[in-house]
């Protein structure tokens, strides 16, 4: 399969590097360790700089192209945080943590950019700055944005910034990307219901919370389909209903918790207004009380067009242009690199993890043989982006 030779020669590194991570989960901005080991691996590698504690538990690693003449710098993002999953699988690098696993890749992740990084201090084939991003908390800690928050962009002067995700489902040896969003923004919703709690004999006596919440979600359920131009996607999920103890004791309120994604600023603003308006005006209505907060919240994540040509194309010189999409479908989902993407022109790619369980799944694990792709594709895009004058 392609892929740069130097990087393919240590690629049984790269696996071991993987199956450490993947054998040691940690969560949130609870990475010490794996901060620790990427940090140990880049110092040993002879990176220029190498610096922690940037967005809590963050890790930049700085390496200096031979060129010496180009002050321009490009970033390069991978998440180091797994998730709260108990793993199946008995694999041999399995989990040894109970009850967290890294069941979205984020273990090949870190070990891809690890593997550039390696070929880049070797090689240097560049005139300017690579700055490797090591990020915790992508999995609803926000530690994108607490990075961007750090300075992170300032600090290492970055111009242009990258990140890359693997995908079940596509192929090994093929990425996928699109100009635009790519990935939906999210905000958590809390809906509170606040009735007239009763005997369930006597409802004429009571204010029915838990019929007052049904109607809120069935109204919800009209803001994609009746609010939403047909021609945007959204989505609104009520995920959770909490009410009432007793089968005779009408509650006196009911939480409501869900999600919104959107693939626009606009159309999460009007979603959000609609939820508001609908909990408060249906609340009212049967004399009761609706409020709603919203929480944990990211960005859409948005390629600049230009830039995600660049990562197409640089991609295609990879593994050919029949193996890139150029134009994947925009996923649900949501990612907080959008956060560094706010701040700086940039791309953001799926790279294929082969016939694998879904990501966020028991029986997930990252496909190795897509870890060299992943690393080439990184050294490449630093080599393309700021190239030797020959």
């Amino acid at each position: 399969m392609p892929a740069i030779d130097r990087i393919q020669a240590f690629s049984d590194a790269i696996t071991a590097w993987r199956h450490d991570l993947h054998a040691h989960p940690e969560l949130l901005y609870d990475v010490q360790r794996t901060a620790g080991f990427v940090a140990d691996k880049l110092t040993a590698f002879g990176c220029d700089e190498v610096v922690t504690g940037i967005g809590r538990t963050g890790v930049v690693g700085v390496i200096r192209g031979r060129g010496g003449r180009s002050n321009r710098a490009i970033g390069l993002r991978a998440d180091m945080d797994a998730l709260p999953i108990q793993e199946v699988r008995d694999l041999a690098y399995r989990s040894t943590v109970p009850g967290k696993m890294h069941a979205c890749g984020h273990d090949g992740h870190t070990a891809m950019l690890l593997g550039a990084a390696r070929y880049l201090a070797e090689t240097r084939d560049f005139d300017g700055q690579a700055v490797l991003i090591f990020q915790p908390a992508e999995e609803g800690g926000g530690g994108g944005e607490a990075m961007v928050e750090d300075g992170l962009m300032e600090r290492f002067g970055i111009e242009a910034v990258y990140g890359m995700h693997n995908i079940p489902g596509l192929a090994v040896g093929r990425f996928a990307i699109r100009p635009g969003p790519i990935m939906a923004s999210t905000d958590r919703f809390t809906i509170t219901i606040e009735g007239r709690g009763g005997h369930a004999a006597l409802p004429h006596a009571a204010v029915d919370s838990v019929v007052v919440a049904s109607h809120v979600v069935l109204a919800l359920q009209s803001i994609v389909s009746r609010n939403v131009d047909p021609l945007q996607s959204a989505v609104v999920s009520v995920c959770a209903l909490e009410a009432g103890e007793a089968f005779n004791v009408l509650p006196q309120s009911v939480t409501l918790r869900g999600t919104v994604r959107a693939l626009s600023a606009e159309v999460r603003t009007l979603i959000k207004a609609r939820i508001v308006a609908l909990t408060e005006g249906i609340a009212r209505a049967h004399g009761a009380a609706g409020s709603v907060d919203f929480g944990s919240s990211y960005p859409v994540t948005e390629n600049d067009p230009a830039e995600a040509a660049f990562v197409a194309d640089v991609a295609a010189g990879l593994v050919g242009e029949d193996r890139v999409e150029r134009n994947v479908a925009p996923m649900m989902a949501a990612e907080d690199f959008s956060y560094m993407l706010e701040r700086r022109p940039g791309a953001y790619l799926f790279l294929g993890n082969g016939d694998s369980a879904p990501l966020h799944h028991p029986h997930y694990d990252f496909n190795d043989a897509a870890a060299p792709l992943g690393a080439a594709l990184w050294a490449r895009l630093v080599e393309t982006g700021l190239p030797l004058a020959r």
